[in-house]
């Protein structure tokens, strides 16, 4: 795969190109890069082969479809954690890793909403929950708590840059993720019609 639609920037502080993911996306490298993204009560999970060094992360805002499945056309996509693990996961498989190889780190789930529901403590448990019934154990785990994180992963290495956000960057972040579940839901609306 080629990943044309991911966002790639440059930052002095880092010495390899930048790729920036958004809920939905993943992506992966045999070229030392850094995947960066911010996260809410969504989870990444980072996996990186320790000898090919070949490594990736995706993002996803919840576990699985809810509701009728057949009228969701966003299904197979990467918004989900049961399928953003099969994509990933199998894009590190077919560059060359080694599941038996893979070093895991996952990071998100915070409780960034007022009430009850939380989902980010859903998705957090999803994602432990997949890893350990795929014999992924992770080496490190940084998930729940009540704040956004930004979370820069180096893909060679498997070093992780993370920064806990709070104030007015838990407003922003809990601002976009209501703006992306509005799209996602008028595109579940729109039934078997598919704009492209």
């Amino acid at each position: 795969m080629e990943f044309g639609h991911i966002r790639r920037m440059r930052d002095m502080r880092f010495p390899h190109e930048i790729a920036v993911i958004m809920p939905g996306e993943f992506f992966v490298s045999r070229a030392p890069m850094v995947v960066y993204t911010v996260l809410g009560s969504c989870i990444s999970v980072c996996i990186r082969d320790t000898v090919t060094k070949i490594g990736g992360m995706n993002h996803f805002m919840l576990a699985s479809p809810s509701g009728n499945v057949e009228n969701d056309h966003w299904g197979p996509s990467a918004r989900y954690g049961s399928y953003a693990m099969e994509v990933l996961v199998n894009e590190l498989l077919g560059q060359g890793g080694h599941k038996s190889r893979f070093e895991v780190k996952v990071f998100g789930g915070g409780k960034i909403y007022e009430g009850r529901n939380d989902v980010g403590a859903k998705n957090a448990a999803w994602a432990l929950e997949y890893l350990e019934r795929e014999g992924m154990q992770p080496i490190k785990a940084d998930v729940g708590d009540v704040c956004p994180r930004k979370v820069y992963y180096f893909t060679e290495s498997g070093r992780v840059l993370l920064k806990k956000l709070d104030g007015i960057q838990r407003q922003q972040i809990v601002k976009e993720e209501q703006q992306y579940q509005q799209i996602v839901e008028k595109e579940v609306s729109a039934g078997d019609v598919t704009l492209f």
